[in-house]
């Protein structure tokens, strides 16, 4: 999830047992509109690497000549057109994130939704592809559509990667890169006919509406319990200024979480999870684009994984395996890179391309069900009420800069350190690992307003916090305590009497 509006979560966890309501078609029908948004994302990037190597679109990008003509050789740095191309997204995304947030709070969901969709449309159509418009869409849809998606409530996107079908066509890479337009024309309509969130109209003052939006969503008339819940976290949100969310962020009592979001949502990007990374083993575009498709595939079904199991084994969890699996399998990549390199004049024989296609698969199913999801969710999770607005815009722009660092430094670094790539970004995975393992408290089951505490009783943030996190562990104590002891008080009040049945009196 991104952020730059603030995230109204539920003012009380105690609360949500009361929420009545079932799974409705509509429900349904709207999360899976309203989720095409985070294809926009995810097919650009898929796509990316198995378009790049379409000998035409190099051609176009003035890299092939570069590359392949008589003065290849004295052309050091023949990718450089291509690193622009990939990580002008990012940085265009990072822009359009900060203005997304103002939108998404003051003029709603569906307004941000529709101007995200109009500039994804636009880079599709310009050119078939024009990155600075389609990173301007990207970073509003990453903004507003996990925000929607978790007050409707939330669902998942899926990545889908682009065919294959069109690599022995001239222009294929113009089709690939267009086909953007689709989910973008679904998220438009979506914007246009789907309902207003019900946070977004309470937050606006349109309480009405906002509970007759609700009561629609969950099929039901009996929304008392939701509905003041939301009210309640949208006056508290309300009295919040974002100037004064950014100056609590930077104290003592609140920098503990800053740095754990702005942490994790860096060194997300510095997994290795660049799409060129794994099209770069194939063997001309029909390679590469085939890889595109069998890793696309892996992973949706690992993120599958994730969502199945995040709330049963945890975040440390399945962050510490994923990270494991993932520099395991990069450390196995380089070293046969290596070795089969020096053997066959810098080429792959097929079995051990697909052998190690197979190990790649490996990585993309760790980061799948590890940090890919989880870079976002932790950060959504570790920001109190007094932090929220600002700590998901620090996540959100810190996530998109990084992105563009990596993105524009990757094919040099590729050129220059070859198979040892791999070798390099698995060692940040280890000290990501042990970042996890010794400084991130697990927040399975932990509500908004308890995940100060959970950092004042941490071994080493609650000694950076001071004296505040004996204050704060307090407070939640007696919060807790008073809580319980409304709740003992209500279970031992004696229901009260039936009402006697009315007397008729007959009248002759």
């Amino acid at each position: 999830m991104a952020g730059g509006g603030v995230v109204l979560a539920r003012a009380s966890a105690l609360n949500v047992a009361d929420y009545e309501g079932k799974l409705t078609w509509y429900v349904i029908i709207v999360a899976l509109i309203a989720s095409a948004g985070g294809l926009l994302f995810g097919y650009d990037i898929g796509i990316t690497g198995g378009v790049e190597a379409f000998e035409e679109f190099q051609q176009k990008a003035n890299v092939y000549n570069a590359k392949h003509g008589p003065n290849a050789e004295a052309n050091n740095d023949p990718y450089w057109k291509l690193q622009v191309f990939t990580s002008s997204l990012f940085l265009a995304g990072l822009f359009s994130s900060i203005f997304a947030g103002h939108i998404t709070r003051h003029f709603g969901r569906k307004l941000t939704m529709i101007i995200g969709a109009v500039w994804f449309l636009a880079g599709a159509g310009l050119n078939a592809g024009d990155r600075i418009f389609l990173g301007f869409g990207v970073g509003m849809a990453n903004q507003v559509v996990p925000l929607y998606l978790s007050e409707v409530p939330a669902g998942r996107d899926h990545r889908y990667p682009g065919g294959p079908g069109v690599q022995d066509w001239a222009h294929g890479w113009r089709l690939s890169l267009g086909l953007a337009a689709v989910p973008a024309l679904v998220l438009l309509a979506g914007g246009i006919l789907l309902p207003e969130s019900p946070n977004s109209l309470i937050e606006r003052g349109h309480h009405e509406r906002g509970r007759r939006v609700l009561e629609r969503l969950r099929g039901t008339t009996n929304v008392h319990s939701e509905y003041s819940d939301i009210q309640e976290a949208s006056d508290l949100a309300g009295k919040i200024r974002l100037r004064d969310s950014w100056k609590a962020m930077f104290t003592r009592p609140y920098s503990p979480m800053l740095t754990v979001t702005c942490l994790i949502a860096m060194l997300q990007q510095w997994t290795g999870n660049v799409p060129v990374i794994f099209n770069s083993l194939g063997s001309g575009k029909s390679a590469s684009l085939l890889n595109t498709v069998i890793i696309g595939a892996v992973n949706v079904v690992s993120t599958f994984v994730s969502i199945l199991s995040v709330d049963k084994f945890g975040r440390r969890f399945l962050f510490i395996e994923g990270g494991i699996q993932m520099a395991a399998a990069q450390i196995v990549t380089g070293v046969v890179l290596g070795v089969e390199f020096s053997k066959h004049d810098n080429t792959l024989p097929n079995n051990v391309a697909v052998g190690v296609l197979i190990v790649i698969c490996v990585f993309v199913a760790g980061f799948a069900w590890s940090w890919g999801p989880l870079g976002w969710l932790v950060p959504s999770e570790i920001q109190t009420l007094e932090t929220r607005a600002a700590g998901m815009s620090a996540a959100v722009v810190i996530n998109f800069l990084f992105s563009f660092v990596v993105g524009q430094a990757f094919l040099s670094m590729l050129c220059a350190m070859r198979w040892g790539v791999f070798i390099f970004f698995a060692g940040w995975v280890v000290l990501m690992t042990f970042f996890i393992i010794f400084f991130l408290p697990e927040t399975k089951g932990i509500p908004v307003e308890r995940i100060h505490a959970r950092f004042a009783k941490h071994w080493f943030w609650g000694k950076w916090m001071g004296p505040a996190a004996a204050e704060i562990i307090e407070r939640d104590e007696t919060r807790t305590a008073s809580r319980k002891a409304g709740q003992l008080e209500t279970a031992a009040r004696p229901a009260p009497p039936p009402h006697p049945a009315p007397t008729v009196t007959a009248h002759v």
